[in-house]
């Protein structure tokens, strides 16, 4: 089995067009993304472990844990922060 990249993860995609569409999501997102790289990852575990445990989907769950990578996690900041419509 391959690994896939974030770009290939559905789920992050919709993630990263909601957070340019919608306000409040892109707020929650940049708030996360602006923490130092080892207490965002630390945050991203739990919040991850959190659904999990929540039985939320998937697709959420495989999304948000992208977030642990830190060149994700600065691409990701870069697309969110370009716009809001």
């Amino acid at each position: 089995m391959t690994q896939r990249t974030a770009g290939e993860i559905e789920g992050f995609i919709d993630m990263l067009r909601a957070a340019r569409e919608d306000e409040e999501i892109n707020s929650i997102l940049q708030e996360i993304l602006a923490l130092p790289n080892p207490d965002r990852r630390e945050m991203i575990r739990i919040l991850v472990t959190d659904l999990k445990n929540k039985k939320a989907p998937d697709k959420l769950v495989e999304a948000i844990g992208c977030l642990v990578s830190d060149d994700i996690a600065e691409k990701a900041s870069n697309v969110i922060c370009r716009c809001v419509r």
